[in-house]
């Protein structure tokens, strides 16, 4: 029995010591280049970030630091594999399926533009691979009955309430001075649910929408969109645009002296950070939803520490919106293989949908992470954050506020 039952054992030991050598591979979509390349780099860096603290041992109070590699897969690595999308939706979805068909992937993770994040998750879908989903935020991208896409970030119904919370929140204190709306929005997925989605809550709470205007993505100019916004003057301005539209708004805005009382924008171009090294002092007094501020480090001690691990990565950059929830969304999945305690997706798929992290392990202010039946975190918060002397600075909520609020913001003619 012995001659039989020692070579079993030692194979059975040989296969232990190949599954825990396993190396994690996972697809990794973002725009590298394009008008938001920038988003994408440093997206790249913050996934890269989670890399040194997961496949390293770091002396930092989250999971996975601690320990070198996955020790749920016995010490294995996280390697990634990165594509480029470019902003466009095919070329997302081919590269999205070559990471599936020829790299073999066990996972798939990105990629900004809800555009492209939703095309190329079915093909993740179809092959049966997870998706987890750090920053987009089209509502329609966790009401498709898809079963293996996880969305960590809160999508834009949650930050569009967050805004209608602030502006009730403020009228309760200033005499209800909020009572118009305009919307601008361009015409992707994410700037027309984004836009669609203001439209009808404001409706639902009492606002009147006296202007709506949809635009085409990546315009090159906006100065009747800008004339009719002016004419019309509403109390409150929610725009949704992309990078290079973002930078065209305002200069156009400038131009033709149109001055909102108050601008309160759907993230995106608004806190890419390019828009505040390009726009300076252009740029002071507008708000912009997100869930993410450095300013928010006097709360949450992590964020300082991983910071300096980002900009290792980064060129020096800091973190921001972007980065910090790529950080976030890549964190969650590689604390979920490491519960399923191996590479099979269908069990990479059912241990996302049993994980349970709080806030403390992380450096944006959501309650934790934890994936209701369509995928979408139920535990997720965002701030508004106001541009104030070349700085974004928390306004919202009020309780984790580092300013005071600048109402009106500043016209043109008071802006260097």
């Amino acid at each position: 029995m012995k001659k039989i039952i020692l070579p079993i054992l030692s194979l059975l030991a040989g296969f232990g010591a190949a599954h825990a050598a396993e190396t994690v591979k996972i697809g990794v979509l973002y725009p590298l280049t394009g008008p938001v390349a920038q988003v994408g780099k440093d997206a790249v860096a913050a996934v890269e970030t989670a890399l040194d603290i997961i496949n390293n041992s770091h002396d930092i109070d989250m999971p996975l630091a601690r320990s070198a590699g996955l020790p749920g897969l016995g010490g294995a690595r996280i390697e990634i594999v990165v594509g480029d999308h470019g902003g466009k939706p095919e070329v997302g979805v081919g590269e999205t399926e070559k990471m599936i068909n020829n790299d073999k992937v066990h996972a798939m993770f990105g990629a900004y533009y809800s555009s492209v994040t939703g095309a190329a998750s079915q093909v993740a879908e179809r092959a049966r691979i997870p998706w987890v989903n750090g920053e987009s935020t089209s509502p329609q991208l966790t009401t498709r009955g898809f079963k293996y896409f996880f969305r960590v970030t809160p999508h834009d119904g949650e930050f569009t309430q967050l805004m209608f919370e602030f502006m009730e929140d403020f009228n309760r204190k200033n005499d209800n001075r909020l009572k118009t709306i305009g919307i601008i929005h361009e015409d992707t997925l994410w700037g027309s649910d984004s836009g669609g989605t203001q439209d009808k809550m404001a409706k639902q709470k009492g606002y009147e929408v006296i202007e709506k205007i949809s635009y085409k993505a990546k315009t090159t100019t906006l100065n009747s969109e800008i004339q009719r916004l002016k004419a019309k003057d509403a109390d409150v301005l929610m725009p949704s645009s992309y990078t290079s539209d973002a930078l065209l708004f305002l200069n156009t805005a400038k131009e033709l002296d149109y001055n909102p009382k108050l601008l309160v924008a759907q993230n995106a171009g608004y806190t890419d950070p390019k828009f505040l090294e390009t726009m300076g002092s252009k740029a002071e007094g507008i708000i912009t939803r997100s869930p993410f501020n450095t300013d928010l480090a006097k709360t949450i001690p992590l964020i300082g520490r991983v910071n300096d691990i980002f900009k290792t990565h980064s060129g020096g950059r800091d973190l921001s919106d972007v980065p910090a929830r790529a950080f976030t969304g890549f964190m969650a999945l590689a604390n979920a293989i490491n519960n399923a305690g191996s590479t099979d997706p269908k069990k990479i798929q059912k241990a996302l949908q049993k994980l349970d992290m709080g806030p403390e392990s992380l450096i944006v202010p959501y309650r934790g992470i934890k994936f209701g039946k369509d995928g979408q975190n139920e535990k997720t918060r965002g701030i508004l954050m106001q541009v104030q002397n070349g700085n974004y600075c928390t306004v919202y909520p009020f309780e984790l506020a580092a300013c005071e609020l600048v109402y009106p913001m500043p016209r043109w003619s008071q802006k260097n």
